[in-house]
């Protein structure tokens, strides 16, 4: 399949938060139609599960095998046991990404380590799939390479890659005939790039400078748009924990990635060490139709757009991505209490509980029954004031009032500024 065939992507990932109350070392997979922006599926739960090895996944990657079909491909790991050592890696079969089937581990190496964030290419040369992973050898990581056709057996590892220092998670991308591979260097937590003319362990040579976020990062994963001639890499990030950035390229061979603003993407939530293949319309519907859209929303200020709205205290404001308890920033958005023409913010956490004004600041509060709580809870969702495809919200009550926020905490105040437009723009996504 060529990429005009793909409108869409698929993006598998595991689950933490900051103090882990997210944590589900499983299958999860989220949909996009443009690439950056993400819907979970199934509610943001699991869609497989491993049950043999340690009995959880880190590093799920999703590779379209030749013949059409998917293997998926993670880490044995369970938690964050560093020290765990696992020679097989977990595996799954599917034909649609709507069923996962034979699943089986698959023995990589001999050697007393693990087995770290498995990717897998077509090696045409060899006519078969070169798996790259993390193991430790002569005292530190190297990118290890198995052969398999099957991804039921495979050759015993051999160094794909070694640096001279601790390199973890390996991806690669072809572009213009030549291969490319980004890699954590795991002794300063940046990615770097490396390329070669084939796929032959040993060939690979850094061709870019560190590339970083301003913080420590880690799982490079580039995926090629399907519309234009441009390559997202992401990476994800630890502290807080959770955390992708993503970059923008039109020249991979140069090696320069410009770091995209947040208001250009969304995560989905908690996600962390993705994998992304592209997926046809068919598909895209298809899993959709399949897992469905998540009941809940997430509200991404636009000014500050790595800040989401949320309840602390029963006060509205709009705090950095990520935090805990997570459920503080998912809403549900039903008929206004007032008008059903309008939207009311119902808790997730929460159910009976729903945003308010209260002498012009939001909080969260019961419902008492009262006309007055109901038109205080109704607002009328319009075209965003800074920007028409996101979104503004009008006050019922006082209608030359929206919701805005300022100092993070949110409130309803006239609008007339440009700052102040932009205070009272959200996107209303996932």
């Amino acid at each position: 399949m060529n990429a005009a065939t793909y409108t869409g992507y698929a993006m598998a990932y595991f689950t933490e938060s900051p103090t882990m109350a997210a944590a589900s070392y499983n299958l999860h997979l989220a949909v996009s139609s443009d690439g950056l922006n993400w819907t979970p599926l199934n509610q943001n739960r699991p869609v497989a599960d491993p049950t043999s090895g340690s009995g959880g996944l880190r590093d799920p990657f999703l590779l379209r095998k030749q013949d059409g079909t998917f293997v998926v491909l993670a880490t044995d790991l369970n938690g964050t046991d560093w020290a765990y050592q696992s020679q097989y890696l977990h595996v799954w079969d599917s034909a649609d990404l709507r069923t996962f089937t034979n699943y089986r581990l698959l023995k990589v190496h001999n050697l007393a380590t693990h087995a770290w964030a498995p990717e897998a290419v077509w090696d045409a040369a060899r006519g078969q799939y070169a798996i790259v992973y993390s193991s430790v050898v002569g005292g530190h990581n190297v990118l290890m390479v198995s052969y398999t056709t099957d991804f039921r057996t495979a050759t015993t590892g051999q160094v794909f890659f070694d640096p001279g220092y601790d390199a973890i998670d390996g991806n690669f991308v072809t572009v213009g005939g030549v291969n490319y591979m980004y890699y954590k260097n795991n002794t300063n937590s940046t990615l770097l790039g490396t390329r070669s003319s084939s796929f032959n362990p040993g060939s690979f040579s850094v061709y870019t400078g560190a590339i970083g976020p301003g913080r420590g990062v880690e799982a490079p994963q580039i995926v090629k748009s399907n519309t234009a001639n441009t390559w997202h890499m992401w990476g994800d990030t630890w502290s807080p924990n959770g955390r992708f950035f993503c970059w923008q390229s039109t020249n991979v061979p140069g090696g320069s990635w410009s770091l995209l603003n947040d208001r250009a993407y969304t995560q989905p939530l908690n996600s962390k060490h993705l994998g992304i293949t592209p997926i046809t319309a068919g598909e895209l519907s298809g899993l959709t139709s399949q897992f469905g859209t998540p009941a809940w929303r997430r509200l991404k200020s636009y000014n500050f757009p790595d800040r989401y709205v949320r309840h602390a205290s029963n006060a509205a404001r709009i705090d950095v991505y990520p935090f805990d308890p997570y459920q503080d920033q998912l809403w549900t958005l039903v008929p206004g209490l007032a008008s059903s023409s309008g939207v009311s913010f119902r808790s997730v956490n929460y159910p009976s509980m729903y945003l308010r004004h209260s002498n012009y600041a939001l909080v969260l509060a019961a419902d008492d029954g009262t006309a007055t709580f109901r038109a205080d809870a109704t607002f009328t969702q319009v075209a965003g004031l800074a920007d028409s495809s996101w979104s503004s919200f009008r006050s019922y009550n006082f209608p030359d009032r929206y919701v805005r926020h300022s100092n993070y905490v949110l409130r309803i105040d006239p609008v007339s500024t440009a700052t102040e437009r932009q205070d009272a723009t959200f996107r209303v996504g996932y």
